[in-house]
């Protein structure tokens, strides 16, 4: 009798949650953003951290600066801005005018050279764009 009444709570439970209309969440996703610009040092000292500036355009007043999608193989680092795009509103398109500005930190390995890939859109063919940097380590 006791198994029952713990059944008929679950299902009960279940029941009276699945129609509730308390949909509270932030619709959004991400989008990656193009690299117009990119600010790296000539060079990178071995062991040291460096500070590399990407420059982007917000397409809209939805678009929010979400981090970046980055990726690493031997030396090379592949890099692209991702923004976090608000779909619960009104969005108004943002005139290409002014850029915005923001780094990452990177710590420099053991490799001889590093080659950045700074993702820069696709193309006419939906081919992926990079503006591909190798700079050198030096002791």
């Amino acid at each position: 009798m006791k198994k029952a009444k713990i059944i008929i709570m679950i299902i009960l439970s279940a029941c009276l949650h699945s129609c509730l209309d308390d949909d509270d969440r932030i619709n959004f996703f991400y989008e990656a953003v193009p690299i117009e610009e990119v600010d790296i040092p000539d060079q990178f000292t071995r062991g040291e951290v460096f500070k590399i500036t990407v420059s982007y355009f917000r397409p809209s007043d939805c678009h929010s600066f979400g981090g970046f999608d980055y990726d690493r193989v031997s030396n090379e680092r592949t890099v692209a801005v991702v923004n976090v795009v608000f779909d619960d509103r009104v969005c108004q398109d943002l005139e290409q005018n002014d850029m915005v500005e923001t780094s990452l930190n990177f710590l420099v390995g053991s490799e001889d050279s590093y080659i950045f890939r700074f993702w820069q859109g696709r193309d006419d063919q939906g081919e992926n764009q990079f503006l591909t940097i190798e700079v050198p380590v030096v002791e």
